[in-house]
């Protein structure tokens, strides 16, 4: 059944219980003018939003046992984020994506970001702009979160739970920030270099030397790291990897404010 006729199956289904009640006595109530009832067209759009994308998506792994690996894409979404999610997709393999909120926004209509949860990845912050957030003012590196994180939930109806600060640029103001914010911070202890070295076999060699645990850091804002992509699931999956997303890397949605880099 489609999701959008659900409700409507529904109000049949109470039509026909009511109809198949037994009148006892033929007694004339008063007419009372009945009230139709009033949906919030938004409330409804998120709703059938959170129907067919089923976030989140329930996945169970014990990472403590088996060989996991968490595949991290930072910068976008941007023009080849189509084509990873395609290449994703076609695996079955679940990823976290770090999105900044200025790309976001040039999305026209928020497709991609969406497409991001509809598939079952995880999402988080990576800022508004890029900036380093260590040094930044309390108001400023408030904005850069929270500006990203409006944005985000107003397309896609998420509420992020963990951030990458840019260029792992964190200190005790960030932490405390990320912790009102509800965040955590995720960094990395495997970095591709895929933003200096544009060469597909070279970071998927570098990806592939990841040990159970791993927190893989790539960016799909570059078509030679999505390029590399197909390898690097060869290389892994022969190796017995699970793939999964940074929160089914812990069991858990990971603690705010608190800084990870594998598990």
């Amino acid at each position: 059944m489609r999701v959008w006729a659900l409700p409507l199956a529904l109000l049949a289904l109470v039509g026909c219980v009511t109809q198949s009640v037994p009148r006892r006595h033929q007694v004339r109530a008063p007419v009372v003018p009945s009230r139709p009832a009033v949906i919030d067209p938004v409330v409804l759009a998120k709703w059938l939003v959170s129907m067919q994308s089923g976030w989140p998506r329930s996945r169970k792994f014990d990472c403590a046992r088996l060989k996991c690996v968490a595949l991290t894409f930072d910068d976008g979404p941007g023009e080849f984020t189509g084509k990873l999610l395609d290449v994703l997709s076609k695996r079955d393999v679940r990823a976290t994506f770090f999105v900044i909120g200025q790309m976001v926004a040039a999305d026209k209509g928020g497709h991609t970001v969406r497409r991001i949860v509809n598939d079952g990845h995880e999402i988080g912050n990576h800022s508004w702009s890029h900036p380093a957030l260590a040094g930044l003012s309390h108001e400023e590196l408030k904005h850069q979160l929270k500006h990203t994180e409006n944005i985000v939930q107003k397309l896609t109806g998420v509420r992020m739970r963990v951030m990458r600060p840019p260029y792992g640029s964190t200190d005790d103001e960030v932490a405390a920030e990320t912790r009102r914010e509800g965040l955590a911070q995720i960094l990395w202890n495997v970095d591709t270099l895929d933003w200096r070295d544009r060469v597909p076999k070279t970071v998927a060699k570098r990806a592939g030397d990841a040990k159970p645990g791993s927190i893989v850091l790539l960016h799909d804002i570059h078509r030679t790291t999505v390029d590399a992509v197909p390898s690097m699931l060869d290389t892994l999956g022969k190796k017995g990897y699970t793939f999964v997303t940074v929160s089914e890397l812990y069991g858990k949605t990971p603690a705010p404010g608190r800084t990870y880099t594998e598990r």
